[in-house]
């Protein structure tokens, strides 16, 4: 029988540790790798092929929302899982817009992830319990107004990266990097990097 392979990705060490425990203990699963921003998320998924992904929705550099899009896209047979701190059918939404297949709260991986990754590796989907898992897929309109390469630069500067910083890992040049903060602003209606942040906490982009 084929192993079940599956990645973690979150920036804790302890979480990863007590994740691994728990898939270490099933007969049959392996862990294939394990990151610690979303960006090294994204490029595991590529290279090893993952047959599961459990990522943490708030990871650095690339949060989980953003990675889990381009590894829906870049390892479409891969199935992610979304570990969360905040039950919020909001969150849900986002989350099956970006193409995850299950959604848990982190105070229920204990109990819960064996199931959650037993049933996304049958063909199917699971939501924490207290979360409709009918909430209708879809981003807030103002998030939906960005690009993705946006919504990386809303990150990386809401983490208080420079330009030139956001430049160099993005692979883009400074001037590119400056147009799309202006863009960013025109289109939210911003005026400043404050602002940037407050938004960026206020949709989940990155933690307070």
């Amino acid at each position: 029988m084929t192993p079940l392979r599956l990645l973690i990705a979150d920036d804790h060490e302890l979480v990863r540790h007590g994740l691994r425990r728990v898939i270490e203990d099933i007969p049959g699963w392996q862990i294939c790798g394990e990151a610690v921003t979303g960006r090294q998320a994204v490029a595991l998924a590529r290279e090893t092929r993952p047959h599961i992904v459990v990522m943490d929705i708030a990871m650095p550099e690339l949060n989980g929302l953003e990675a889990t899009r381009q590894i829906c896209a870049a390892a479409p047979t891969a199935a992610v899982l979304i570990l969360s701190m905040h039950e919020s059918e909001e969150l849900l939404r986002e989350t099956r817009a970006a193409g995850a297949r299950g959604y848990i709260l982190k105070s229920d991986a204990g109990a819960a992830l064996v199931d959650a990754v037993t049933a996304l590796a049958a063909g199917k989907t699971f939501f924490t319990a207290g979360i409709s898992p009918h909430a209708r897929p879809g981003n807030p309109a103002e998030t939906a107004a960005l690009t993705p390469r946006e919504r990386e630069v809303v990150q990386l500067a809401a983490e208080g990266r420079s330009s030139k910083e956001i430049a160099v890992t993005l692979g883009i040049s400074v001037k590119t990097c400056e147009t799309h903060r202006t863009n960013i602003l025109r289109k939210l209606g911003l005026r400043s990097v404050t602002d940037l942040v407050r938004y960026a906490i206020r949709n989940k982009i990155v933690e307070a």
